[in-house]
């Protein structure tokens, strides 16, 4: 970390190259404050695989939560109260005290799960050669969405000023239902398909069952997620951000940054799953070659829709951010066409049942349709109300439709949310 704290300059001239004057400035302080938070993160990390190897997934998928209401809360004490450039640094040392609650959450249990925890540096067992073996290609596949943001990031450095901040905060959002809902099913699921045992046929037999399982509930919720994003991306910006600085206008720029990132945002994270299959089977490689084909395409295309393609169409070049996610989502469906077609070969067929995935739509855009309307009603409403009114009518309009439709796992959560009601009473 003290090294990445006092490199910072050098590391800001390679990652945006565009930045000049005081935007460089500001850069350099905010990423010499979020070092430590990153070193945090890695700590939080390490908790993440201890809870998994013991099938504890909710306390490590749901600790994130707090790093994201640290940064928020940083918004909401200090928006009204500093400019825009204090403020930045007031949500940096957010997100660096939320990195500290992160791993504090984790790390009661964790400690519970390993008592007489003795650190060693071992590099003869077997199963550490292994992990060191396969570290490469799992991080680079596993990190393919990090990587890809991390490439929008400098391609909007050469952008008009505000496009960085403006994707960041975009990133925030379309990367939450990745980790809610990608990330938890594929490492919930990654150890049930290890332990598959039989013959090859019955490995197979195996893993298609719990993939299609797993990319059914993940399709349950990433197509709501977004058609919310698509159709509602405004009232979502607006409800987080929309105070002091930070106007109308500056939510409808992140509600375009959002609506590109639906693009792809079923493919990321339906992708990741297919990726767990991959590792079930002990292979990191095959992931690895396509997590590369996507970043390079991520890049290219990137570039393309970024720069170019604004000044050709004639539109502000300001909104060349928003093809930047746009052309990552691209990338992700290639990336993801590649994983499903190999693995189909060496397990047989897999995906998601035409009709299932056209019911879902059907009922998020019906519902978009529900949350439209209260818009339109009580447009003049503060953010915050409004918000509850229209996602809160969207979410139930969503099961309710669902569950219309005969989706299983509509009336799962219906269920349950009954339940729990009859409970409480």
């Amino acid at each position: 970390m003290l090294t990445g704290v006092l490199a910072t300059p050098y590391l800001i001239s390679a990652i945006a190259p565009g930045f000049h004057g005081e935007t460089r400035e500001l850069t350099i302080r905010l990423v010499r404050i979020l070092f430590p938070g990153a070193g945090l993160l890695v700590l939080s990390a390490w908790c993440l695989g201890v809870l998994n190897s013991h099938h504890r997934f909710f306390i490590s998928y749901t600790a994130p939560v707090a790093w994201n209401l640290a940064m928020i809360a940083s918004l909401l004490i200090f928006g009204r109260r500093v400019g825009q450039f204090p403020l930045a640094e007031y949500v940096a040392w957010g997100s660096v005290i939320g990195s500290a609650l992160q791993f504090g959450v984790q790390l009661p249990t964790v400690l519970r799960l390993v008592q007489r925890l003795r650190p060693t540096i071992d590099i003869v067992s077997e199963h550490v050669r292994t992990v060191v073996r396969n570290f490469f290609p799992v991080f680079m596949s596993r990190g393919v969405v990090q990587i890809s943001a991390f490439v929008d990031a400098i391609l909007a450095s050469f952008l008009p000023e505000g496009s960085v901040v403006a994707l960041t905060y975009a990133q925030s959002l379309y990367t939450l239902p990745v980790s809610l809902f990608g990330m938890s099913v594929s490492a919930a699921e990654l150890p049930a398909m290890s332990r598959a045992i039989g013959s090859n046929e019955e490995v197979a037999d195996v893993l298609r069952h719990r993939l299609d399982e797993g990319l059914r509930r993940i399709a349950f919720l990433i197509v709501p997620s977004s058609m919310a994003f698509l159709a509602l991306g405004d009232v979502i910006a607006a409800v987080l951000y929309q105070t002091g600085q930070f106007k109308h206008d500056a939510a409808i720029f992140v509600w375009g940054i959002l609506a590109g990132s639906t693009v792809g945002l079923l493919a990321s994270t339906l992708g990741r799953l297919y990726s767990s299959t991959y590792y079930a089977l002990h292979d990191t490689r095959t992931p690895l070659r396509y997590a590369i084909v996507r970043v390079i395409l991520t890049t290219l295309l990137g570039y393309l829709c970024a720069l170019p393609l604004p000044h050709l169409l004639g539109i502000d070049p300001k909104w060349g951010v928003a093809g930047l996610t746009a052309s990552a989502g691209i990338a992700g469906w290639i990336e993801f066409a590649l994983l499903r077609r190999s693995l189909n070969r060496r397990i047989g067929r897999t995906g998601l049942p035409t009709s299932y995935v056209i019911k879902l739509w059907i009922a998020a855009l019906v519902s978009a349709g529900i949350g439209w309307t209260f818009k339109l009603l009580l447009g003049e409403l503060h953010p915050i109300p409004l918000a509850v009114v229209v996602l809160g009518g969207y979410g139930v309009s969503y099961f309710a439709l669902t569950s219309l439709l005969g989706i299983a796992e509509a009336k799962t959560v219906v269920s349950r949310m009954i339940r729990l009601a009859q409970f409480r009473s």
